[in-house]
């Protein structure tokens, strides 16, 4: 059998093998990154300065080339250790704390050159969380960090304070803080109760404040009635005064005509009561000679002598 027969006889073996080979080549001259990776590049142990894009890319085979790859991706940290740990308030008071960050790797080759791995970079960002975490919460009252009154609380303040300073703290190792807060937030069990009498104390002292407000406009409001009372009874005696003098004046006129005329008086007296009696349809047995029915007896004489 030729040479040339024995190759094609044995072509699918050789076919694979190229393949394999090729396949071991590119493995070993090539590496690949995703979307959600980022990856540094050392040259016999140097790091390359360079940030690979996603994708595939050229490169020597270890121990020329290294390639070392990282999750890009945002990480939520709540620390290692003391993730609720107690600190004291700018007022001396204790409280209870716990913080989280969100962080990513945004420089791949600082990150590798100062801290090499994840776990690394993490034990440094808990022992920065811890004192920043002490250092800002010190710089604010207990009643700014708990209280009933919305409009009071720092919250928002602190956060901001400890994730400025942790991206500072931070940046020279290609690690970004995207975001820092509070997860955590209570008193520790030996005050809560001296904390809830305290503020038992300042809820009554409030109320006392209003209530002496209100008393104080109420006190107010009923001088003020007081005051208007006496001026309208001072007005309507006033007034009563005026119209008796000028019912008195009246009268006075009345009076010197009746002292002329007597006799006309009484006339007009007795008849006035008349008319009142006799207001109605009514039938009285009366003595004549009793006022002021005498005036019809005396009509009547006349009436006759006519």
């Amino acid at each position: 059998m030729s040479n040339k027969s024995k190759f094609f006889e044995h072509w699918p073996t050789v076919f694979f093998g190229l393949i394999v080979g090729a396949i071991l080549l590119i493995a070993v001259f090539s590496y690949q990154l995703s979307e959600t990776e980022t990856a540094v590049v050392t040259t016999l142990g140097r790091v390359e300065q360079y940030k690979p894009a996603p994708g595939l890319h050229f490169r020597w085979p270890y121990p020329f080339q290294e390639i070392i790859k990282f999750d890009s991706r945002r990480r939520c940290f709540e620390g290692n250790e003391g993730k609720i740990e107690e600190t004291r308030t700018a007022d001396g008071s204790n409280i209870m704390v716990g913080i989280f960050v969100i962080y990513s790797i945004e420089d791949a080759a600082k990150f590798y050159a100062e801290l090499e791995t994840v776990a690394k970079a993490e034990d440094l960002l808990n022992s920065q969380m811890r004192s920043i975490k002490n250092a800002a919460f010190g710089k604010f009252k207990f009643n700014e960090l708990i209280n009933t009154d919305a409009s009071k609380l720092k919250l928002n303040e602190i956060e901001n304070i400890i994730q400025k300073e942790l991206a500072e703290n931070t940046a020279r190792f290609g690690i970004k803080i995207h975001n820092a807060g509070i997860n955590a937030l209570g008193e520790p069990a030996s005050i809560t109760e001296e904390v809830l009498k305290r503020m038992v104390e300042e809820r009554k002292l409030e109320a006392q404040t209003y209530l002496s407000s209100g008393n104080t406009e109420a006190q107010k409001i009923r001088i003020a009635a007081d005051a208007k009372s006496r001026t309208i009874i001072t007005n309507a005696e006033a007034e009563a005064k005026e119209i008796r003098a000028k019912g008195d004046a009246e009268a006075a006129k009345f009076y010197a005509v009746f002292k002329k005329n007597p006799e006309l008086a009484v006339f007009l007296r007795k008849l006035d009561s008349l008319r009142k009696i006799m207001q109605t349809k009514t039938t009285l047995v009366l003595d004549t000679e009793a006022a002021p029915f005498d005036l019809l007896k005396s009509n009547s004489d006349n009436i006759k002598k006519q």
